[in-house]
């Protein structure tokens, strides 16, 4: 199982082309297994960017978030990620939503794909981009 940041989810989507080979690669394969996930406070954000007109809906702000992670398993943030959140120093993660998506990876084991160069540069995190 891999898990997609928020930017990720978006792209897969409506804008393929900004996946890289080995990110594009990646969801493929999980994607034949059913084995892509996200973080459930990636929901919350694209509620965020689709409130502030920073995503276009296609329908309702519901339809839309259904929409895209269809077919893609929403983790919960559990106690373990909201621990895990605070192991994090936050000179390298200061963004809450940021620092939930890498808790989740971390504490499930997963590798996280994203283009966030301060989280691929966080070597407690195994990443794929």
């Amino acid at each position: 199982m891999i898990l997609l940041d928020t930017h990720v989810v978006i792209w897969l989507r409506r804008e393929p082309r900004k996946l890289s080979r080995d990110a594009e690669g990646a969801i493929r394969r999980a994607r034949s297994s059913s084995s892509v996930a996200v973080s459930a406070i990636s929901l919350v954000e694209l509620g965020i960017l689709l409130s502030r007109g920073r995503l276009r809906a296609t329908g309702t702000v519901e339809d839309t978030i259904r929409q895209f992670v269809e077919e893609i398993k929403v983790l919960p943030v559990t106690i373990d990620i909201a621990v895990a959140t605070s192991y994090f120093p936050l000179d390298a993660l200061s963004d809450p939503m940021d620092r939930i998506i890498a808790a989740t990876a971390r504490a499930e084991g997963l590798p996280l794909v994203t283009a966030d160069e301060r989280i691929i540069n966080c070597s407690w995190l195994k990443t794929i981009w």
